[in-house]
């Protein structure tokens, strides 16, 4: 019998690495339409997990359990609402659960996953949602985070995230929208929104807004796997998503070294680089040599730009602060924003002068919190 915190603690990790997978999953089986019923049975999957686990034991594959579960609750679903010839016609309805089980195998193969997935990211990013639901419904959604979560990263409150949610969700529902994926202009459009959420999950990941840890290495990765898939796929491997991939590449690679034993933040000066993950900051330098044809400037490749001068300095003194001060000019001329600024102030205390540095905190009319730029502040601070 595994203890209760053993198995609360995987069921928690699978909820945050596997449940936005079934839920693509199911919703390409059931239609987006039924959105919830697919969020309702990874649920049950979950709970089940947990019930059985602490009295069975983990089983020697958790993930590949939950799917079969999943698979079975979402057959068993669609025949106890009577939809099972519409949803699944090649399947008669007299026969055994072993055939539906067979039938529906290849969607939860690996590339099928990851198919769903894309095709899930796309329909909530719809042009006839707003961008900002757009992005709250993928962060819920897809990738596990709480509406509290979300909310700090808008700067909102809990109650405006589950509207902005609710309404998506009506949008999809009203309009019948699919999960055929986009092509051309929309296609680039969608893209956008769909970087901005892995941009903002990583961030939660990298500075969490409402937990003890210093740092959620599991959203950096999920951040960092969902980017990759989009590398991959040529509707949505733009110079832009090579170009946030290596920003993660550079920044988890400093993530064993980013806090003590006590979970304390140790700033970028004071980090030891020998134990930064050298294999990542390749990675990174490699993504950024594919972010750079077809040419374009993207407030990615900027921030990407800046992280790379500080993987390439094996010593915080010897760090290029002048390009880096560069960069940050050009960063300010993309996104204006006081914490831009800041950094901008920060990189010219090193780059010139503590009185340059001055000059230039004086020019910012305000400093206000904005966890949207935390990675751009932790770029340089830490």
């Amino acid at each position: 019998m595994e203890s209760n915190s053993q198995v609360t603690q995987l069921v928690d990790h699978l909820f945050r690495r596997e449940s936005g997978k079934m839920i693509a999953v199911l919703s390409r089986l059931l239609g987006l339409s039924h959105l919830e019923t697919a969020e309702d049975i990874v649920q049950d999957a979950l709970l089940q997990a947990m019930s059985t686990w602490g009295f069975n034991g983990i089983p020697e594959n958790p993930e590949a359990w939950l799917y079969r579960v999943a698979r079975n609750k979402a057959i068993d679903r669609i025949r106890r609402e009577k939809k099972f010839r519409e949803i699944l016609p090649q399947i008669k309805e007299e026969q055994s659960a072993i055939d539906s089980e067979l039938a529906l195998q290849p969607l939860f193969l690996e590339n099928e996953i990851q198919d769903s997935q894309l095709r899930m990211m796309f329909a909530c990013c719809h042009p006839s949602i707003p961008q900002s639901s757009q992005v709250a419904t993928i962060l819920k959604t897809l990738c596990g985070l709480s509406t509290k979560e979300i909310a700090n990263a808008f700067l909102t409150t809990d109650e405006t995230i589950q509207k902005r949610i609710y309404r998506a969700r009506e949008k999809m529902a009203a309009e019948k929208i699919s999960l055929d994926m986009p092509e051309g202009y929309e296609c680039r459009e969608r893209t956008d929104a769909i970087l901005q959420s892995l941009y903002l999950l990583f961030n939660e990941g990298y500075l969490p807004s409402q937990h003890d840890n210093a740092t959620r290495e599991e959203l950096c990765g999920e951040a960092m796997r969902l980017c990759h898939l989009l590398t991959k796929n040529s509707l949505t491997r733009f110079p832009r998503t090579h170009a946030l991939l290596a920003l993660f590449c550079f920044q988890a690679s400093r993530l064993g070294t980013r806090t003590n034993d006590q979970g304390q933040i140790i700033l970028l000066k004071y980090q030891d680089r020998k134990k930064w993950n050298h294999l990542l900051i390749q990675q990174g330098y490699s993504c950024l040599e594919a972010a750079a044809e077809p040419f374009e400037v993207s407030t990615y490749h900027l921030e990407a730009a800046i992280a790379s001068l500080h993987a390439a300095s094996k010593e915080f003194e010897l760090t290029d602060w002048k390009s880096i001060y560069t960069m940050y000019e050009k960063l300010y001329q993309f996104n204006p924003s006081p914490i831009v600024a800041m950094n901008k102030a920060v990189a010219a205390l090193y780059a010139f002068n503590p009185n340059r540095a001055l000059e230039e905190m004086i020019a910012i009319d305000s400093l206000q919190r904005n966890r949207s730029c935390y990675f751009l502040t932790f770029v340089t601070c830490n």
